[in-house]
């Protein structure tokens, strides 16, 4: 059976660690035991922390992949504590977007990957978003437009022309995850990119991007010369 951590010497508790030498010293089980506070019955919180991170991989990042099921499907984490892993994964991934776009602007095509990454990266289904940009490239709204899948029947195009000009976009970005981790466009991407860029052209709106998010990187139709 696992000791309680206050059997622990000091120099070995999270907390104490933590206060003595601070955050950047601790473990990423020792980040997540001290956010946890307590173990359960038979487990303390280090032992408990690590059961969490082995579940999503062995690092912290694994926890972005986390849902309210797969962590109570862990021994000894109830709803409360996973609740407490959401809401940690959550400030990480808002702390990134807002972090990744200073100024509020999109200059170059990185900025947007990176906008959307930590959102996207870790999603087991496929989602499509469409950011809205002003005549300066700055944020001025994005829409979901679909879940689910990319093809020419689920991705409303002309939903997006409409949330676009209701928001007086000039320049629009449509950003899109592949599950798989594989950022490589198939013929559906290309299609709807196709479909929505003509859309555009149309409606006096310029489509600045198609981008595919993966596991860490992306892909841009305009930097691989497929929006000319």
């Amino acid at each position: 059976m696992n000791k309680r951590i206050s059997e622990y010497p000091a120099c070995e508790r999270p907390y104490e660690r933590c206060l003595e030498y601070g955050p950047a010293v601790l473990s990423d089980a020792e980040l997540l035991a001290v956010i946890l506070r307590s173990g359960t019955k038979g487990c303390d919180v280090k032992t408990l922390a690590g059961r969490v991170l082995e579940a999503f991989g062995g690092d912290i990042s694994g926890i972005c992949r986390a849902d309210l099921t797969s962590l109570t499907a862990i021994d000894g984490i109830g709803s409360i504590k996973a609740m407490q892993i959401l809401c940690l994964a959550q400030i990480a991934k808002r702390i990134w977007k807002e972090d990744s776009v200073k100024g509020s602007r999109i200059l170059h095509v990185k900025e947007a990957a990176d906008y959307y990454m930590q959102d996207l990266r870790y999603l087991e289904t496929e989602h499509v978003y469409v950011l809205m940009l002003d005549t300066k490239m700055r944020r001025i709204g994005e829409y979901h437009a679909s879940k689910g899948g990319v093809n020419t029947s689920m991705v409303p195009v002309r939903e997006i022309i409409r949330e676009a000009l209701k928001c007086n976009a000039v320049n629009i970005i449509m950003v899109h995850n592949h599950p798989s981790g594989d950022v490589s466009p198939s013929g559906c991407d290309l299609d709807v990119a196709t479909r929505l860029k003509d859309a555009c052209e149309l409606s006096g709106i310029r489509f600045f991007d198609s981008i595919i998010i993966g596991d860490g990187k992306y892909y841009s139709f305009r930097e691989e010369g497929q929006l000319i």
